[in-house]
């Protein structure tokens, strides 16, 4: 029996985008973005719009109530580790597709505090965690130290030049996203994921069309040079996206990006 959740129409989607937030879907240019943000709008009713973002929901509902984006249909949060479902302005998580997140993360968030408590240059970053923690450092952290999570079952992420992400083990945005496509029937050979980080590669390496943006971090470019539909884009942000969609051939009719 499908979860009751999810109420929105899939029959008539032709084209879905699972995009990043920071650097991705909001960046670019304003004209890029514009031109972007009213084009889904225009064609809604065939387009399934996807949040895959490090941010936490809180963030996300903030976003969106400022209308200067469209509200996503799903979301994809924290790294990997939230899937919901995006509806009156809230994120609602999908109990069934978060279920083996939360089994993987479960009596580890402690034990990894106590281990990283006290690491020079790294410290837990004021946001709400689910299912993950993250934490920012600066140029007196060594990489090296994160040796004392040796054995543990988790996935360590740094990006940015300033982030780490300690993940359930096997968690994170690629996976999560195949899954929630799964689950909603969505064809594989439709969607788009577009980043611009190296927290994006495992969306890239799920074999899905990709747009790497104009702008995006060097690690990442040079993981996603050997995978063939992992456009690297000229345009920055928005622009990137549609030069992508349009460079796929994912939809008819994309506009003219306008940024250089």
């Amino acid at each position: 029996m499908r979860n009751t959740l999810y109420t929105h129409g899939h029959a008539s989607t032709v084209f879905t985008l699972a995009t990043d937030l920071d650097g991705t879907f909001l960046g670019g240019s304003d004209a890029d973005r514009a031109a972007l943000y009213s084009w889904i709008q225009a064609h809604r009713d065939q387009i399934e719009l996807i949040f895959v973002t490090g941010r936490d929901p809180a963030f996300i509902s903030a976003l969106c109530a400022a209308g200067h984006v469209p509200a996503p249909s799903y979301v994809i949060g924290d790294v990997g580790t939230t899937i919901g479902q995006f509806r009156e302005g809230a994120l609602c998580p999908i109990e069934r597709l978060e279920a083996p997140i939360k089994r993987v993360w479960a009596g580890m968030a402690e034990p990894v505090r106590t281990r990283l408590a006290g690491i020079r240059g790294l410290w837990m970053q004021p946001t709400p965690f689910r299912h993950r923690l993250s934490y920012q450092y600066d140029d007196r952290f060594n990489p090296e130290s994160l040796h004392v999570l040796d054995g543990m079952e988790v996935d360590i992420l740094i990006s940015h030049g300033c982030f780490v992400d300690i993940l359930p083990k096997g968690i994170s945005k690629g996976p999560s996203l195949l899954r929630l496509l799964a689950e909603l029937k969505l064809s594989r050979d439709q969607v788009l994921v577009a980043g611009d980080t190296l927290n994006d590669l495992s969306m890239f390496q799920t074999g899905l069309h990709g747009a790497v943006v104009g702008g995006a971090e060097v690690e990442l470019l040079d993981a996603t040079s050997d995978l063939p539909r992992a456009l690297h884009c000229r345009r920055h942000g928005a622009g990137g996206i549609l030069e992508a969609i349009a460079a796929h051939g994912l939809f008819p009719n994309v506009p003219e990006v306008f940024s250089a």
